[in-house]
C-alpha cells in the first residue's frame, strides 16, 4: 500500500471546481487492452500508470517476497541491456520509469517525452517483458530487501503494523510482509523470481491510466507496444479472508521511552451502498486534519498524543478500520481508553450537525486539488478501474459526499463501529496495559 513517482517534468495543474470534472476518455487498444485518458497537449510529455492486480498477494506460502523482489529487478537489465546499460538508455531519453509492489497490485509508473515516446516504450516493453534476471543482480537486490527486512524489525511502526497483520489474517497471505521473511527471502531462487514475474504481469489483470499529450488512437498502440507481449492469462488470486481478531491488547516489548499503538476491526467494502457514510464517519472521527474528534479528545483535551487518526483500509480481499498513534509508556493506557470511548460513543450517538457540515466542507473541498499533474491524474485513473469503479466516479465523487445525512452516518456508525472488537498492539514498555486489556 507504498507509492513512490518520481516524475521527470511536472504535469499541469488543474483549476478544477469543487465538483471536479475532467474529461476521461475510454480507449481499448488494438489487442484489447482497456485505458482510461485524460488528453492534455499542452506540454509534450505523457505519463502511463499501468497497474496489475495481484500483487505480493499472489506469492506462494514457499516464496513470500518473491513478487516484491521481482519487481525491484525489472530496472536491473532488461533485453540485451545490463543494468547500467538500461539506465543510460532511460536517462538518454530523458524519460522515468519506476515500480512498485503492493499488498494487491505491482504499479509501474512512466513519463515520456512526446518526441522520444517510441523509444522510451521499447525500453519499457523490454523491462516489462524480457527482464534479465541475472543472479549478480539477484543476489545484490535480495540485499537490499534484507537490509529493508532487517531495519523494519527495528522500527516500532513497522512492528506493530505486522503484528496486527499476522495475528488478524494468520496463514492468509495478508498475514505475512510483502517482503518477505529474512529466511524465506534469502531462500529465493531464479526460478521463484520468474515464476512471480509470470504471475504478477499479465495482460488480463492490467488497469492503465494515461494523461498528457497523446491521443486515444496513439494510446492504443502505445500500449499493445508495452504490453503486447505479456501472457494474457493470470493465476487465480487467493480469496477473501476475515479480519479475525477478537478485542483486546497485545503488547510487544520494545525497550523505547514511547509506545505505539495501532489498533482496529473488520471494515467495510468500497462498493457498499454505506461506503460514503462510513467515508464521512470516519473523517470526524479520525480522518485529515485537527478537527476529528481522536484529536480532539485524545491530544487537544488531554496531550496524550502529538498525532492519531483512523482510516478505511480497502484492501481488496480484507477491508478494515484501523488507527494508529504514538504515546510516552506512562499515558498510552488512558489514550486507548479514550479511544475506546469515542468509539463507543459515535457507535451509539452519530455525531452532530456541525460535525457532518464540516467533514463535507472539507472532503468536497480537498478533493479536486488532488488532480494536480498528469502522473497524478494517470495514477488516479488507473487506481481507479483497478477498483472496478465507474468512469464518471470523479464527476459524482462529491454529490455522493454531500448525499450524506445524519440518520445515514448515525445507522453506518452502529453498524461498522465495535469498540468492544477493537484490537490494540502497542509495542513499547507501556505501564498499566497487559494482554488483555
Amino acid at each position: 500500500m507504498i507509492a513512490r513517482i518520481a516524475a521527470a517534468l511536472l504535469g499541469v495543474v488543474l483549476a478544477l471546481p469543487a465538483q471536479a470534472t475532467i474529461d476521461i476518455q475510454e480507449v481499448t487498444s488494438p489487442g484489447g487492452i482497456d485505458a482510461w485518458l485524460v488528453q492534455d497537449p499542452s506540454i509534450p510529455f505523457v505519463a502511463l500508470e499501468f497497474w496489475f492486480v495481484g500483487g505480493a498477494a499472489l506469492d506462494p506460502a514457499e516464496a513470500r517476497g518473491a513478487t516484491y523482489l521481482m519487481t525491484g529487478l525489472l530496472e536491473e537489465g532488461a533485453g540485451d541491456m545490463d543494468a547500467q546499460a538500461f539506465a543510460e538508455a532511460v536517462e538518454g531519453l530523458a524519460a522515468s520509469f519506476s515500480f512498485d509492489s503492493g499488498r494487491d497490485s505491482v504499479t509501474i509508473s512512466a513519463r515520456m517525452l512526446t518526441q522520444n515516446r517510441d523509444e522510451a516504450a521499447d525500453l519499457l516493453r523490454a523491462a516489462l517483458v524480457e527482464p534479465v534476471f541475472d543472479q549478480t543482480a539477484i543476489d545484490r537486490v535480495r540485499g537490499q530487501v534484507l537490509s529493508i527486512i532487517e531495519g523494519n524489525a527495528r522500527d516500532p511502526n513497522d512492528i506493530a503494523s505486522s503484528t496486527f497483520s499476522a495475528m488478524a489474517y494468520g496463514d492468509h497471505p495478508y498475514g505475512a510482509p510483502q517482503e518477505g521473511s529474512a529466511d524465506s527471502v534469502a531462500a529465493l531462487t531464479r526460478d521463484d523470481i520468474v515464476a512471480a514475474h509470470r504471475a504478477a504481469l499479465t495482460r488480463g489483470r492490467v488497469a492503465v491510466g494515461a494523461a498528457g499529450d497523446i491521443t486515444a488512437e496513439d494510446l492504443g498502440l502505445l500500449i499493445d507496444r508495452i504490453l503486447g507481449d505479456l501472457p494474457q492469462d493470470a493465476p487465480p488470486r487467493p480469496g477473501p479472508v476475515a479480519l479475525d481478531l477478537a478485542g483486546g491488547v497485545t503488547v510487544v516489548d520494545f525497550p523505547s521511552p514511547q509506545s505505539v499503538a495501532f489498533f482496529g476491526h473488520a471494515g467495510i467494502e468500497r462498493d457498499d451502498p454505506d461506503f460514503f457514510a462510513a467515508f464521512v464517519l470516519n473523517q470526524v472521527l479520525g480522518g485529515s486534519g485537527f478537527r476529528s474528534r481522536l484529536m480532539t479528545e485524545v491530544r487537544e483535551e488531554r496531550g496524550l498524543t502529538y498525532g492519531i487518526g483512523s482510516f478505511l483500509s480497502l484492501a481488496d480481499l480484507s477491508p478494515a478500520m484501523l488507527g494508529q498513534f504514538s504515546s510516552s509508556n506512562d499515558l498510552v493506557a488512558e489514550a486507548i481508553e479514550v479511544v475506546r470511548a469515542q468509539w463507543a460513543d459515535l457507535a451509539a450517538n452519530g455525531i452532530t450537525q456541525d460535525e457532518l457540515d464540516a467533514a463535507k466542507r472539507y472532503m468536497t473541498g480537498e478533493y479536486p486539488l488532488r488532480f494536480d499533474g498528469n502522473g497524478t491524474i494517470a495514477g488516479i485513473l488507473a487506481a481507479m478501474q483497478s477498483d472496478d469503479m465507474p468512469v464518471d466516479y470523479i464527476t459524482n465523487r462529491n454529490t455522493y459526499v454531500e448525499a450524506v445525512t445524519l440518520d445515514d452516518v448515525a445507522r453506518v456508525a452502529a453498524r461498522l463501529l465495535q469498540p468492544e472488537a477493537l484490537h490494540f498492539v502497542v509495542v513499547g514498555q507501556p505501564q498499566g496495559l497487559s494482554p488483555g486489556n
